[in-house]
């Protein structure tokens, strides 16, 4: 099984939280990228502004071997400017004023297109089998392979500057190694964990999933109603200094899956570093989920997800993971 043999059987749209104002002294642009990643992407619309790349902001990184369209915002870049601005893997399709600075996180949702090749005639019957349950039921809502780096050492780089209390002189590429280090800590913990996602238990920190708000569980039987009916599910630490915390039984297993780690509690980030950290639901289901095949041995899959959630981990939750998934965040 083969995903993303070429960056066109990856296709990512990315939703915006809010439209751009029309006025402000940043410009949000809409870039279509192909084999490029967003960094490069960043300082490149930097260079053409005259700014820092760290001025440049961007609501998450998308996969290199895909064709992605995101957007970034840029302080003091001409929308009339922007619009002729392209290179080899890039161009600008629309550019408009805004206030403010682009936020990681500030995004909706991402609407994906994939195909999937060289499916032997097992796998079609496993994807026929399970994609009808993850559409009503969801996915296991992991991080993927792509947030821990090509060496998979991303997360072991943020733990070191968490316990030294020092950040690297690239503050963007810091933080996003800490992310990384949460990342591990939150897949450790769904891994850990012995009841169904479909179910919640007393103690434990619930995810609403219509508007993103927790809740402690204090009467399981009602709230297991509102889990099997998808309003409400099971949430994972993302650690930092208000994150919410589960109580009983459950507050005590996560607090000592989180004390191996040699943290202090409470958590002190280091100087210029703000971990706020919060939950994170162990489950996710992808919107308007459709497929189809385009081959004897290949399907197209359609589906939205809401930001940080991997279209990977769907596809690995399927079939198991690809021989070629993409494997860098762009």
């Amino acid at each position: 099984m083969k995903l993303a043999e070429t960056p066109e059987d990856f296709v990512v749209d990315e939703v915006p939280l809010y439209p751009p104002s029309g006025e402000g002294e940043h410009t949000f642009v809409r870039v279509e990228k192909r084999l490029c990643n967003t960094e490069q992407v960043a300082k490149a619309l930097a260079r053409a502004a005259g700014v820092r790349p760290r001025d440049v902001g961007y609501a998450g990184r998308k996969d290199r071997v895909a064709v992605t369209r995101q957007w970034f915002s840029v302080p003091g870049l001409d929308p009339a400017e922007a619009l002729a601005l392209e290179s080899e893997g890039w161009k600008v399709l629309e550019a408009t004023p805004h206030q403010h600075k682009l936020r990681t996180g500030q995004l909706r949702e991402n609407r994906f297109e994939l195909v999937v090749r060289e499916l032997a005639a097992e796998e079609l019957a496993c994807a026929e089998a399970r994609l009808p349950e993850i559409a009503r039921n969801g996915f296991p809502n992991r991080f993927g392979p792509q947030r821990f780096g090509r060496e998979g050492d991303n997360a072991e780089r943020g733990l070191e500057i968490l316990l030294s209390g020092r950040m690297g002189r690239d503050k963007r590429q810091s933080r996003f190694l800490v992310s990384a280090f949460q990342a591990k800590l939150f897949n450790g913990y769904l891994d850990r964990r012995t009841l169904p996602l479909d179910r919640v238990a007393t103690g434990e920190v619930a995810w609403k999933h219509d508007s993103g708000a927790t809740f402690l569980v204090e009467d399981e039987a009602l709230e297991n109603v509102r889990a099997e009916a998808f309003e409400i599910s099971p949430s994972g630490p993302i650690i930092g200094t208000r994150m919410p915390r589960p109580e009983g039984s459950p507050g005590e297993d996560e607090a000592k899956w989180l004390s191996g780690w040699g943290l202090p509690d409470p958590l002190v980030p280091p100087r210029g570093l703000r971990l706020r950290g919060g939950r994170r639901p162990l489950r996710v289901r992808a919107a308007d989920l459709a497929w189809e095949p385009v081959a004897t041995d290949a399907l197209r899959l359609v589906f939205r997800l809401p930001p940080g959630s991997y279209a990977t981990v769907l596809i690995a939750s399927v079939f198991g993971p690809a021989d070629d998934s993409p494997q860098q965040p762009g």
